[in-house]
């Protein structure tokens, strides 16, 4: 595992069920929304979307209709999040 001082134990949890495969199906918007903030630029936009800078990648993430987010959205933030050079398991 790759060691992220600066994260808390949440952030690294959050970060852990990201990487996870097959992809994990309770992941929490707010617990996105914190690690995100904490590893990258991240902006509320006007019209409810988030802008996320990570590294070289921009995400605008539209907030889940539940507390969980979906697969797609898993794997977008998985890719931006490798990128920029943030990851748990192997590559």
């Amino acid at each position: 595992m790759s060691d992220f001082p600066h994260l808390t134990e949440n952030h690294r949890n959050t970060l852990y069920h990201l990487e996870q495969h097959p992809t994990s199906h309770n992941l929490e918007w707010h617990d996105i929304v914190s690690l995100l903030r904490e590893v990258g630029e991240v902006t509320d936009e006007h019209d409810g979307k988030l802008k996320v800078r990570l590294g070289d990648d921009v995400l605008f993430l539209s907030p889940p209709r539940h507390k969980d987010i979906d697969e797609q959205m898993v794997l977008d933030i998985r890719r931006a999040l490798r990128n920029a050079g943030y990851y748990t398991a192997e590559k």
